[in-house]
């Protein structure tokens, strides 16, 4: 028995889904027998509604398609030729390199907002996870509010209390849906030139971005994850050593599903003598460092950092290692040798030689080359839990996390002051809060799902320049949601201020500080409007 809710299709639809659909009834599948282009539409479609992929497919997709040849297929059933070939296969040339080569399209649909950042830790695996600006979560699913449902929270005497508390915190989320919408379109009114389609599905964004921060954890996610066998392989071996049972639950959903279409690329998973040796590893490994760090660190001493943004660490010699490496690949010198010349160069030759390698950037997607991996920066961030859920997902950098709780307090956006919801909010933030009180030490993983988004949750991101290029110029971007455009911001003025790396920080040209209140989303729902011409 898992807690998720199964759909109901009809004898026909059923019939089209398993041809192309690993099962018809589990929140974990595989897409098989399609063209990679329809995979990667139906993904990108799927982050922007709340239909799950399969009625998805049914409603928008399946009719420009031509199924007429595929009735035979049934994807619903294990492909045991497949497993022979993989086998023979990985007999003669081994499993690690093959199992870089075979991807799959997984749908994982139902995860709480706890999960998602755990399917999303990998590296050298794609993702796109359903947004809250544009999904209104007070719609049900099964006649139900959209949140995970831990059965053992459900089955303890905290069972009432936590579906009790849950409802509210979406009650509450949905009675402030209409009212933020009529705020923004006071405070903004449309102008002349915007799309009526443009100006509303902006208008929605902007309010659904406002009260994010109610929802709890446990709100229910849909993911879609591209992956290679070899990736997928280490993330089940995460997941399988995770305290939290519904990661364990649904790595074995995954798994199931994923031996349906590249049954070889996973066989190393629960042998004990690989896998499972593995996974303990990974399990007694971070239960010692946590119960050390318990007897070593005294967690009531006085925070030193409690603002959004702290660079903790940065490299003093940047520039000349800035430009040697720039300057490395156009020699045939040592690097010793060009580090000597680079040194006893003035600082006018030493930024003209980083302008020629940053060039004319005329849009943020022209990005230098690998000479800006050089150096790294390290930041300690204390942000509300929706922009680490925006910034957790680049994949170039390295980033680390802390539990969820309610210690560090919350961020009460603007908006929602300003429009007279102060004491919804609050109340809220007060529920999510004692619920977490009650839960934590009888389920000190699961009382996570208590915390609401807008609770702050302590991050350290470190990131090379070329990565804090892209990420920093993209999340200060004005279609970006307030929240994790101030991290995006503060970094940048950091790197330029407190580490004095001007010439860097001027690279990033992109990154983007206006503050005035707009309809973010506005300017690129007008120019899709305009292209698919909606009535």
């Amino acid at each position: 028995m898992t807690p998720y809710d199964a759909e109901d299709f009809s004898p026909a639809e059923a019939d089209i889904l398993r041809r192309y659909f690993s099962n018809l009834d589990q929140p974990v599948f595989a897409l098989v027998n399609l063209p990679e282009v329809v995979k990667g539409a139906l993904f990108a479609r799927y982050s922007r509604t709340h239909k799950s992929l399969r009625r998805l497919f049914l409603e928008e997709f399946v009719d420009d398609l031509d199924v007429s040849g595929d009735e035979t297929i049934d994807a619903t059933i294990g492909l045991r030729r497949a497993e022979d070939l993989y086998d023979k296969v990985f007999f003669q040339y081994g499993d690690d390199s093959v199992a870089q080569l075979g991807g799959v399209h997984l749908a994982c649909e139902q995860a709480s907002n706890v999960l998602t950042k755990i399917l999303e830790w990998g590296r050298i695996m794609s993702y796109l996870e359903q947004s809250t600006r544009y999904i209104r979560y007070d719609e049900r699913l099964g006649g139900r509010y959209r949140f995970y449902r831990d059965e053992d929270v459900l089955n303890s005497v905290h069972g009432t209390r936590y579906v009790g508390d849950m409802d509210r915190l979406f009650d509450i989320y949905s009675s402030l849906i209409d009212p933020m919408e009529a705020f923004y379109r006071e405070a903004i009114p449309q102008k002349s030139g915007d799309v009526d389609f443009a100006y509303r599905q902006a208008i929605r964004a902007k309010a659904l971005d406002s009260i994010r921060g109610i929802l709890p954890a446990a709100s229910l996610s849909n993911v879609g994850i591209y992956g290679s066998g070899q990736a997928y392989e280490a993330l089940l071996l995460r997941m399988r050593s995770s305290n939290l049972p519904e990661a364990r639950l649904y790595s074995d959903l995954m798994m199931r599903e994923l031996r349906k279409v590249i049954p070889s690329f996973l066989k190393r998973v629960d042998l004990p003598d690989r896998g499972v040796v593995t996974s303990e590893y990974l399990a007694s490994n971070r239960e010692a460092v946590d119960e050390i760090a318990g007897q070593l660190l005294d967690v009531s001493a006085p925070d030193q950092q409690e603002t959004l943004v702290d660079l903790v660490d940065f490299d003093p010699d940047a520039e000349v290692k800035l430009v040697t490496a720039m300057l490395y690949p156009s020699t045939s010198l040592s690097e010793r040798s060009i580090v000597s010349q680079v040194q006893a160069m003035g600082t006018d030759e030493r930024l003209s030689i980083m302008k020629a390698y940053v060039g004319d950037r005329t849009n943020r997607r022209h990005r230098p080359g690998r000479a800006l991996e050089r150096i790294d920066y390290r930041f300690d961030v204390l942000s509300d839990y929706g922009a680490f859920r925006d910034l957790q997902r680049h994949r170039l950098l390295t980033i680390e996390w802390q539990r969820l709780s309610t210690r560090h307090g919350y961020v009460m956006p603007e908006a929602v002051d300003v429009a007279g919801f102060t004491d919804r909010f609050d109340e809220a933030m007060a529920r999510s809060s004692e619920l977490y009180d009650v839960l934590i030490d009888d389920f000190p993983e699961q009382a996570s799902y208590a915390v609401a988004l807008a609770y702050r949750v302590r991050y350290s991101m470190q990131m090379n320049v070329r990565s804090a290029m892209h990420v920093l110029e993209l999340r200060s971007a004005v279609q970006g949601h307030p929240a994790y455009r101030l991290v995006a911001q503060e970094m940048h003025r950091q790197i330029g201020e407190r580490a004095g790396h001007k010439a860097v920080a001027e690279m990033m040209k992109f990154v983007d500080h206006s503050t005035e209140q707009k309809l973010e989303r506005l300017d690129a729902e007008n120019r899709t409007a305009e292209r698919t011409n909606p009535t």
